[in-house]
């Protein structure tokens, strides 16, 4: 879950050579968007438009443990036992000019503000605030706080399935706040490198960065695609693959695994999970996913569940016009038992039902 005393695991500076290498690297990203700050300047002839978006999401959950003062839930946005509760308010707006392009994304309500754990105010309500300058039709930079890329599912309700989360998306980072630069190689690749503050922050006083990277391909009809994705610094280093395959007109499916390491104060630990979808729409208005997650907390248990833990959770998409309902019925088994029964003893198993309700605007 990504909760400060979780999340906030400490920072150790990088060394001397890679600190000298960081700054080289700012210095020369700092003329490169000088020179496209005044190439921008005349590349004012395309007509600017601004495109408005947005959603809203409320749910009701209820865990079969009975237990009101646990949620038996290790995993993000749906901490909540027997309780209707708000998600989450979002507001968007892109806007274009020529090469010029911004992103504003807010939210409002529990869901943005623990996806923006680490900020308080109005920061917290700042999902994404991004400015990008294409420099060509295969070079675009872009600076400022965006999700993160790695893994499969994202904090917009409308972007999951499944409306509950898995351990992956849970423990991984949320955002990044930085400059990047995305690269089309040509043949459905392309390259994505970057340069952050510690993830999941805002702003930081930390001389520490994180470098981030993803390599993206697909095949020829775009039915294939995967996603390697890679970030590491102050102690923490992440392999991510993404693939999504499309199987026939109603059947789809992916695929996200991460694997965690991190070294903070001399003690060494790590996380595994592994998760895969499969997705059913019999009729444009109806749609099934199932998603099958394995998470394993291992070694020092560096998030606290001490133990490996199998998810399954089956989700409807019941669609009408703007709306969708999401029933939901979720299982957890842990090897240990770290779910918490109503009487106060511990069980190894979980069953939860969710019914979502999202609205687009």
């Amino acid at each position: 879950m990504h909760q400060p005393l979780i999340r906030l695991k400490g920072c150790t500076l990088i060394n001397h050579k890679t600190t000298t290498m960081l700054k080289k690297i700012a210095t020369t990203s700092t003329c490169a968007l000088s020179v496209f700050w005044v190439m921008a300047q005349t590349d004012s002839s395309k007509k600017a438009s601004t495109i408005f978006s947005g959603h809203a999401d409320t749910y009701y959950r209820y865990s079969f443990a009975d237990a009101a003062t646990q949620t038996n839930n290790f995993t993000s946005f749906t901490n909540s036992q027997n309780s209707f509760e708000l998600g989450m308010v979002s507001v968007r707006a892109d806007y274009s000019s020529g090469r010029l392009s911004a992103t504003a994304d807010l939210g409002f309500g529990k869901r943005a503000q623990d996806f923006s754990y680490n900020d308080a105010g109005s920061l917290a309500s700042i999902k994404q605030l991004f400015i990008s300058y294409a420099v060509s039709d295969k070079l675009k930079f872009t600076a400022g706080k965006w999700a993160t890329h790695i893994g499969y599912e994202v904090v917009d309700a409308t972007g999951n399935r499944n409306y509950s989360m898995s351990y992956g998306f849970s423990f991984g980072p949320f955002f990044h706040t930085g400059l990047k630069a995305d690269l089309a190689l040509g043949k459905k690749a392309a390259l994505m490198v970057g340069i952050a503050d510690p993830s999941d922050n805002t702003g930081t006083l930390s001389s520490t960065k994180y470098m981030l990277a993803q390599f993206s391909i697909a095949n020829r009809n775009d039915r294939i695609k995967a996603y390697l994705n890679f970030q590491s610094g102050g102690g923490i280093t992440q392999y991510n693959l993404v693939a999504t395959a499309t199987l026939s007109s109603k059947w789809s499916a992916a695929y996200d695994g991460s694997i965690q390491t991190s070294n903070f104060d001399g003690q060494k630990s790590s996380w595994l999970s592994h998760a895969a979808y499969l997705n059913f729409d019999p009729t444009p208005g109806v749609g099934f996913t199932l998603r099958q997650d394995y998470f394993d907390d291992r070694k020092i248990n560096p998030l606290h569940i001490g133990s490996n833990i199998y998810a399954t959770t089956l989700s409807a998409n019941l669609r009408l016009n703007q709306l969708t309902l999401i029933p939901e019925c979720r299982i957890d088994h842990s090897r240990e038992s770290v779910f918490t029964k109503g009487n106060g003893s511990m069980s190894a198993n979980s069953f939860a039902l969710i019914l979502a309700a999202i609205i687009k605007i």
